[in-house]
């Protein structure tokens, strides 16, 4: 297993990303479980995502800590989705809502399809990031978001998506707190989105993201070198 959580062996030694859309390494398929007081699932896992052997703690803290389920037709989002912990696990508990699982990493989306369907969660759209429809707004966002993707490529990530969400409407991030929790925060807020730690547990951030007002729809992207 690689000591880096964002990456994985390759057959020729080298370092496969778990964001790289097409995974290089071989397939060596696992199955791991969730855990949750409220919920049990199997997950299928494999070689080339994010966390194959196990929950990543991160996931876990926000699916345990993290806001209540909504009772009623919403349209939830899961941004870097995975193997799909975060989607299924907010599908089941949201079963009027419909649940966007996005992932570049076609091995991942397979995996989250594969587990959508064994949990029998029909409310879940596995889709690459380009194939979510443009008339789509979204009222909770979550997301154990891709780090080490870099900071330029984050911030973008984040823009993106944060800004389709509904007025109102909310984010909800895990971060480590070493791999930038505070300063990204400080970013957020920054661009416009108002952004609150919810908890501390260990090494991770849990931060609330508002939907910004829209005079701030379109502010220029910062990449400081102090940002995470």
């Amino acid at each position: 297993m690689s000591t880096n959580p964002g990456q994985e062996e390759s057959n020729g030694g080298q370092r496969d990303h778990y964001f790289a859309a097409t995974p290089s390494a071989s397939s060596n398929p696992a199955t791991i479980e969730l855990v949750l007081p409220d919920l049990y699932l199997k997950l299928a896992t494999d070689s080339g995502v994010f966390s194959r052997t196990a929950i990543d703690p991160g996931t876990k803290l926000l699916l345990l800590d993290g806001p209540k389920p909504i009772l009623a037709d919403a349209q939830l989002g899961d941004i870097g989705a995975g193997y799909g912990p975060i989607a299924l696990g907010l599908a089941k508990r949201n079963p009027q809502a419909t649940v966007w699982a996005i992932e570049i990493n076609e091995r991942a989306r397979a995996l989250c399809q594969q587990n959508a369907d064994a949990a029998e969660l029909s409310n879940v759209q596995v889709v690459a990031p380009d194939e979510v429809p443009a008339s789509v707004r979204f009222d909770r966002l979550w997301s154990n978001p891709p780090i080490r993707v870099g900071k330029p490529a984050l911030h973008d990530l984040l823009i993106r998506w944060l800004s389709r969400l509904q007025p109102g409407g909310s984010a909800h991030l895990v971060v480590q707190r070493h791999l930038g929790a505070d300063s990204l925060q400080k970013w957020l807020t920054g661009q416009g989105w108002s952004t609150t730690r919810r908890g501390s547990k260990a090494s991770y951030r849990l931060l609330d993201v508002t939907a910004r007002h829209p005079e701030h729809q379109h502010p220029e992207h910062q990449h400081e070198e102090d940002q995470p």
